[in-house]
């Protein structure tokens, strides 16, 4: 159990990261931090070369996890963009 709060709490720290780098708006505050972080390791670990570059904790690579975060998030705020502008 405690291996999995670490997880959730790297996570949140990866997405938050992630957010920091891309300079967008990350919706729902530290839980959305979260699920960016999660979502983040998991296309992070699909990107060749950089799948097992770095320090890893709690079972989660940190550099794949930043960058796939950070891809995340400015993904999630190129929708949020045009959904805003698609209701003007």
């Amino acid at each position: 159990m405690l291996g999995f709060i670490l997880s959730l709490l790297i996570a949140a720290l990866v997405g938050w990261l992630g957010d920091a780098i891309v300079k967008k708006d990350m919706p729902g505050g530290f839980w959305g931090a979260m699920l960016a972080g999660l979502i983040g390791s998991w296309i992070g670990a699909y990107i060749p070369f950089f799948n097992n570059f770095g320090p890893t904790v709690a079972g989660i690579a940190l550099v794949p996890a930043i960058l796939g975060a950070a891809i995340f998030v400015f993904v999630l705020g190129l929708f949020r963009k045009a959904t805003v502008h698609a209701g003007e």
